[in-house]
């Protein structure tokens, strides 16, 4: 299949087949020529959520019939897109990379490495029994992909992972999040790594803060909004949270989640590590090939119409 594709990456122009006409974009001021765009990749910069230029650009594109996503989440375009174009995410990019940080969130809170690092600045010495990851009980909610990939780390450190995903899946052992009120008080730590739809935004506030035993960790992975800020604030300690995702993001300089007694967090960047850009690539790759063999696409979320 012919016409012109925009892409971030040189990789990507470099190794797309005939007769794709291939441009780069990486963000910023958009090519002044979009008329004819049939394949757009929309430029992955980690950290950024909401629509800005790389996605206000799609008015100028009538001809487009595939918005490729590199991310894994997608609801940011669900309203910008018109029905006949198809969407594509990254689902799988970021499955080693996120997890990989989940993993450092869950042992940094544990072992206190945050503490440890103000200590070691100061010159002081002062050790105290930590916690542990062993034997602990992990509920991660949204079990996916991500879901999976936390798991596969996490039982090596003789954890118990409890999976809860929207529905049941009996023969797989995932609870659908109806059972969620139920399992919280058993669990130590609670892993969010869902998208942010009208079912999530929310999901974890004051109820199922309530819920969970006197120092709990919540570690949010997914979007912010899917935890309730100021019900978090609210435990004033109680639960601990290790947070890669805030809401509102980023974070304003006055808000008190910056001082939040049991908070720590890093500004989203847990899904654009090293691992991820050579894998997006080689994915691009194969997706443009497709495109242009006029084969079916991959990590189609929804199909045109």
């Amino acid at each position: 299949m012919g016409g012109r594709a925009l892409v971030q990456w040189e990789q990507n122009r470099d190794n797309a087949p005939a007769p794709l006409h291939v441009d780069l974009y990486a963000g910023g001021p958009a090519p002044e020529e979009l008329d004819e765009v049939t394949f757009y990749q929309v430029p992955y910069m980690p950290s950024t959520q909401g629509v800005d230029e790389r996605l206000e650009i799609i008015d100028r594109m009538p001809s487009l019939r595939v918005l490729q996503l590199v991310s894994a989440g997608y609801e940011q375009v669900l309203g910008l897109i018109p029905e006949h174009v198809t969407l594509c995410n990254g689902r799988g990019l970021h499955d080693a990379s996120t997890a990989e940080h989940t993993l450092a969130l869950i042992l940094a809170a544990q072992r206190e490495l945050p503490r440890w690092a103000i200590d070691q600045r100061e010159r002081r010495w002062a050790p105290t029994p930590q916690r542990s990851l062993a034997d602990s009980r992990v509920m991660i909610i949204g079990y996916g992909s991500i879901g999976e990939a936390i798991e596969r780390r996490l039982l090596p450190f003789e954890t118990d992972v409890v999976r809860v995903a929207s529905r049941a899946r009996p023969g797989q052992n995932v609870h659908g999040v109806d059972d969620l009120h139920a399992l919280l008080p058993e669990v130590d730590i609670v892993v969010l790594v869902t998208p942010l739809t009208d079912a999530t935004r929310g999901l974890l506030g004051a109820r199922e803060f309530a819920l969970l035993r006197d120092d709990a960790l919540v570690v949010n992975v997914g979007r912010g909004a899917v935890l309730d800020t100021d019900a978090l604030l609210a435990q004033n300690g109680r639960i601990r949270a290790a947070l890669d995702v805030t809401d509102p993001e980023p974070l304003p300089l006055e808000h008190p989640l910056w001082e939040a007694p049991g908070v720590y967090f890093t500004p989203h960047v847990a899904g654009g590590s090293t691992a991820f850009y050579p894998r997006a690539k080689a994915f691009m790759d194969a997706q443009l090939a497709r495109w242009a063999a006029g084969k079916p696409l991959a990590n189609v979320v929804r199909p045109g119409r």
